[in-house]
């Protein structure tokens, strides 16, 4: 046993059960914790939590159990809490009868702190060099039925290089608070936030979001996935300098990717094969910053909600945003409404499918700012581009059209539209 361990377990009397498993791994169990789905167990993971962060670090491990917790965890600098997953296992069971349920198996934490106040302290909040990897977290008290009810975060993200991996967030009101941090990692997340899925704001040191699929494995009921789809939001981003997101998907939310402007900022970054599906926006951008919000490789659909929309740039947009490679379908209203003083590229993507209600609508409608659209190509026999009065700049070249080419220019301005090739 670690010598510093040793003491802090012996002013607490814990040596008689204390014993590492291997170097600097320690069962909670060895601090009392039952696993029992009854007894809470958060005094005790917090005994185990303390002693091994006074001691230098390492690694709390939760066994196999259903782990009740009627209060909060704080993960000390330098300490991992880990449970039995080795890779983010899924738990379908409540919603689909005959699968794995969150206490059949594995560990699984059983939350009910601050039930009904959103804004309470988090759940687990991650500090300096600490981890959370290989548990499911469950609120089996939340309601399926109709509008959820509140919960403050799951998981805070403080410090440099805290990480969370190979998690399932079954079905948190509120999912991971990475923000005040720098380089955070979220590896391996999947599960149903129900209002929001990861928060990003204040780094200032890259930050690292990969592999994180966001699904309704814990319930699609009408009513509460109705209240999802008008009020979720899977991923936000606010104040990033140089964020970089990859392989990550939603499905269900008002918004898919939203990128906001806080107090501290706005995001730029580097973002690989994202997507969201089934979303009422895709992609939402209030502002961004000028050295660009690069998405590569994405796949976007929206076809539910009022006005749905693959991509929505708001008027007070400054900054820049491309996407590369990327397809869009739905069937929607439109590719992208697009408003503000920045620039919007978009080169070599795919456009399926838009004027749902044969309503006369362009595929992509801009109304101000620049405008980049360079090697697309429209599938729809239908209008392709509208330019509005206060657009500045624009270059359209290049593109595959379906029928005749159709751009509408109410600019006085002079741009450079040329090389579009229909079939007609």
């Amino acid at each position: 046993m670690n010598r510093k361990l040793l003491l802090w377990a012996l002013a607490l009397g814990l040596t008689a059960s204390l014993r590492a498993t291997t170097n600097d791994v320690y069962p909670v169990t060895s601090f009392g914790a039952k696993g029992d789905g009854k007894t809470d167990d958060t005094a005790a993971f917090q005994r185990a939590l303390d002693a091994v962060g006074k001691a230098g670090g390492g690694i709390v491990y939760a066994p196999c159990g259903n782990y009740f917790m009627a209060r909060h965890l704080n993960v000390p600098a330098g300490v991992t809490l880990k449970g039995m997953w080795e890779s983010v296992p899924s738990h379908i069971g409540l919603r689909n009868e005959g699968h794995p349920k969150p206490t059949d198996d594995g560990t699984t934490f059983i939350v009910n702190a601050d039930a009904g106040n959103e804004s309470g302290p988090p759940f687990i909040t991650l500090n300096a060099n600490s981890t959370l990897k290989g548990v499911v977290i469950y609120y089996p008290n939340q309601n399926d039925n109709d509008e959820p009810k509140p919960y403050p975060w799951t998981i805070a993200m403080r410090g440099q290089n805290p990480a969370v991996l190979d998690v399932e967030l079954l079905n948190p009101y509120n999912g991971i608070d990475a923000s005040k941090n720098e380089r955070h990692l979220i590896r391996n997340v999947q599960g149903q936030p129900l209002r929001r899925g990861i928060y990003v704001d204040v780094i200032y040191d890259i930050g690292r979001i990969e592999n994180v699929h966001f699904n309704p494995w814990w319930s699609m009921k009408p009513n509460l996935y109705k209240w999802q789809k008008r009020h979720g939001e899977a991923f936000i981003f606010g104040r990033s300098d140089w964020q970089y997101v990859l392989n990550t998907f939603c499905f269900g939310y008002n918004v898919g990717y939203k990128f906001i402007q806080t107090p501290g900022g706005v995001c730029n970054g580097n973002f690989l094969g994202i997507g969201a599906d089934a979303c009422f926006t895709a992609v939402q951008v209030e502002n961004s910053a000028p050295f660009g919000i690069l998405i590569s490789n994405g796949e976007f659909t929206s076809f539910e909600g009022p006005n749905p929309t693959m991509v929505e740039v708001g008027e007070k947009n400054t900054g820049t945003i491309r996407f590369v490679n990327s397809a869009f379908w739905g069937p929607s209203y439109q590719v992208a409404r697009i408003a503000g003083k920045g620039t919007v590229g978009f080169s070599d993507c795919t456009f399926c499918q838009w004027d749902r209600k044969d309503e006369k609508r362009h595929a992509i409608q801009c109304e101000s700012g620049t405008l980049l659209v360079r090697g697309c190509e429209f599938q729809e026999n239908k209008a392709q581009i509208e330019l509005g009065t206060n657009v500045t700049r624009a270059v359209i070249t290049d593109n595959l059209m379906r029928g005749s080419v159709r751009i509408t220019n109410h600019s006085t301005r002079k741009f450079n539209i040329a090389n579009n090739a229909g079939d007609e």
